[in-house]
């Protein structure tokens, strides 16, 4: 399946006390809303937690390990779920993509209604060592950068300053989104902590800065040198040998009933809103295949 290609961008700063990362995620965001034909409040809740998840992926040890970051609000957009690897390999949905609601008065998306923020984020990471580490936090605005401030806070104890920010335009594709990370080294010190909440307040709409000047354009901004950058991807692990597995592992009686039911078994991918469909043809196959 085609691939859409964005960037993460990593460098020190503050004297090497401070860890800058800067994503521009604006290829990724529009696979999403093709996929899911995304409304624009469901393409920004969805976009800034994909955003989120490719930086929590950048902290991955191997290309294999795996992360999942779901959120759960009660908002308008139900859940949205997220998955990414350690090659930055990232996939997602938003429950209710065609969620729609009013601008706020500000005039922008209204994401925290969306989101919800009578509920939970949870980020489940597999570095392959066996025991996955699950961490919950409390949803703060369902906004998601505050949301994944108080995460990182709550439950890795490492305070980090977030913007997030996704810009839809007229024609309903993403002309902007990114996100920027600065998280103090250990021990770096209260000074450190003050230079990340000062800067990141800076960007109160990353997403024009992302549309107007790219990402090269903020590390310009913190002076960044020895800068690192990954490419990552819109990419989802399903494939029709998998479904397969998941009609073979339904058995032969049911999977004969669902025929006679509909005629079809169809297998449906959330992150990338595909169907893998089996007439019985292909079911007697798999069955004959795999007595």
């Amino acid at each position: 399946m085609p691939e859409s290609v964005s960037k993460l961008y990593r460098a020190l700063v503050f004297n090497g006390r401070v860890s800058l990362a800067v994503l521009d995620s604006t290829a990724i965001v529009n696979e999403a809303i093709k996929r899911h034909h995304l409304t624009p409040v469901a393409a920004a809740a969805l976009g800034r937690t994909m955003s989120a998840a490719v930086y929590l992926a950048g902290w991955l040890k191997e290309e294999t390990s795996s992360l999942s970051l779901s959120v759960d609000g009660g908002g308008a957009g139900g859940k949205i779920g997220v998955a990414a690897d350690g090659a930055l390999r990232v996939r997602g949905y938003i429950e209710h993509p065609e969620a729609e609601l009013p601008l706020r008065a500000d005039g922008k998306l209204d994401v925290g209604r969306c989101v919800g923020s009578n509920g939970t984020l949870t980020v489940v990471r597999d570095d392959g060592e066996g025991i996955p580490f699950v961490g919950t936090s409390a949803l703060v605005s369902g906004e998601i950068a505050e949301d994944i401030s108080a995460y990182f806070l709550t439950s890795e104890q490492r305070p980090t300053a977030i913007a997030l920010g996704v810009r839809i335009g007229t024609d309903g594709t993403c002309v902007g989104a990114g996100g920027l990370f600065l998280q103090p080294m250990p021990y770096a010190g209260d000074a450190a902590i003050g230079f990340a909440e000062e800067k990141i307040a800076i960007y109160t709409d990353l997403s024009h800065v992302i549309e107007t000047r790219g990402a090269q354009g903020i590390l310009s901004d913190f002076g960044a040198r020895d800068i690192s950058v990954r490419e990552t991807r819109f990419a989802c692990h399903c494939s029709r040998e998998r479904a397969s597995a998941a009609v073979l592992a339904m058995g032969r009686e049911e999977a004969y009933a669902l025929l006679v039911e509909r005629g079809e078994i169809a297998v449906h991918c959330h992150y990338c809103n595909t169907d893998y469909i089996f007439g019985e043809e292909d079911v007697e196959r798999l069955f004959g295949e795999n007595e």
